[in-house]
């Protein structure tokens, strides 16, 4: 079994640029009915995983910050509470399985840290599911 089996690409992925505004995350979170995106930088290299939490968490603690002026924020001023981390196309099944199991999400990148897509956990599961009840 390799990664690349499971990879769900990034032309189908929702994900955020680095540079974007707060708004514009919350309103591709809403749209998507994501609970975390994958934050990319202006090359195409996988940043961090943005969660709701970590938009609610900035709210709370910048001072005159609502929902009205979330425009006023760029997304990469905001601390990341927990870390999602990336695995590289060419890694072993495992080491992606063992963060499967953390994360809803695996980001998947080529070998020039570039993001290419996401492994779902759900997907994962669907597959085990699947092979056991057959």
């Amino acid at each position: 079994m390799q990664i690349s089996d499971f990879l769900f690409p990034k032309n189908k992925v929702a994900y955020i640029q680095f540079s974007d505004h707060l708004q514009t995350a919350l309103e591709i979170l809403e749209k998507t009915q994501y609970t975390a995106i994958p934050v990319i930088d202006g090359d195409g290299k996988y940043v961090f995983t943005l969660s709701e939490g970590d938009l609610l968490w900035k709210m709370k603690y910048t001072e005159g910050l609502g929902f009205q002026n979330l425009d006023s924020v760029k997304v990469h001023e905001i601390k990341c509470r927990t870390r999602n981390e990336c695995v590289a196309i060419g890694a072993d099944f495992e080491d992606m399985l063992e963060l499967a199991a953390d994360q809803n999400f695996v980001p998947v990148v080529d070998e020039n840290q570039i993001f290419i897509g996401i492994i779902r956990r759900k997907d994962i599961i669907e597959y085990y599911t699947s092979t056991i009840t057959d």
